[in-house]
């Protein structure tokens, strides 16, 4: 498997995502929304930051279980229902991703939504890797 990031120099710099990822592989993971919830179903957490936490840790937990690593992680989509908010703690929860997964950036995009599963939850993020 490998992941190429591309990021052209004529385009903006590419923090904290890559403008495109080339996969090569045998195995694709689709993974599924995850939001802050805990084991017993509760959302936990009652900042942006917290929940964007334990998001990431569910999403990194489900592609774990399918045997993949947060270097394999080609896309993912963030959901948030605050994107004013998500932008400006950017640099606090770039700091998460890179303390739970690491700096190779997959493509991915932000999304402002009304709502979410849980009326709680504040970010959902969903996403899909190559394995080898």
């Amino acid at each position: 498997m490998s992941l190429e990031r591309v990021n052209p120099a004529g385009l903006s710099p590419a923090t904290g995502f890559s403008h495109a990822v080339v996969a090569t592989g045998s195995r694709l993971v689709f993974l599924a929304g995850q939001t802050a919830l805990a084991a017993d179903g509760t959302v936990v957490g009652a900042t942006l930051p917290e929940q964007f936490r334990t998001a990431l840790s569910n999403l990194l937990a489900a592609l774990a279980a399918a045997g993949g690593t947060p270097g394999d992680l080609a896309r993912v989509t963030v959901y948030a229902t605050d994107v004013a908010d998500y932008r400006s703690r950017a640099g606090e929860l770039g700091e998460i991703w890179r303390e739970l997964a690491g700096r190779d950036y997959p493509a991915m995009a932000v999304i402002g939504t009304v709502r979410l599963w849980d009326s709680e939850a504040l970010v959902e993020l969903d996403g899909f890797a190559v394995l080898g």
